[in-house]
């Protein structure tokens, strides 16, 4: 099982970014693929999480309105869109993977695979 991250970079307050996770060795439907984050001295939180199944999407709050999550099925790829990007959002973003089946968490902490992340800076 492999979950790669991408996209991550420095960039200024206000900006974009967009991560992809390619994900391989399993079955990408059977699958919610999400986004967790994590900064220095931190605990990891969840971003958001979409179902490869039905398209169902979760965000939390604070990125409610800013961040966009998809997922291109034909090449088992989940994406987040982010936009007016705030200092605040400095974190390393990995993707996660957990059985889902319409039911339950889709954006769950106990996910079964997680890959390595990737940093993300904004500057103010």
């Amino acid at each position: 099982v492999q979950l790669v991250e991408s996209g991550g970079g420095l960039v200024q307050a206000g900006g974009s970014l967009r991560l992809s996770c390619v994900a391989s060795g399993f079955t990408f439907g059977d699958y919610s693929i999400g986004w967790f984050r994590q900064a220095p001295g931190e605990e990891r939180e969840a971003v958001s999480c979409i179902s490869s199944s039905d398209g169902t999407t979760y965000y939390e709050d604070f990125v409610k309105g800013r961040f966009t999550i998809s997922s291109d099925n034909a090449k088992n790829t989940v994406y987040l869109q982010m936009n007016s990007l705030r200092p605040e959002d400095t974190a390393v973003y990995y993707c996660v993977a957990d059985p889902y089946f319409g039911d339950g968490e889709i954006c769950s902490y106990e996910y079964d695979y997680r890959g390595r992340g990737t940093q993300v800076t904004v500057s103010s």
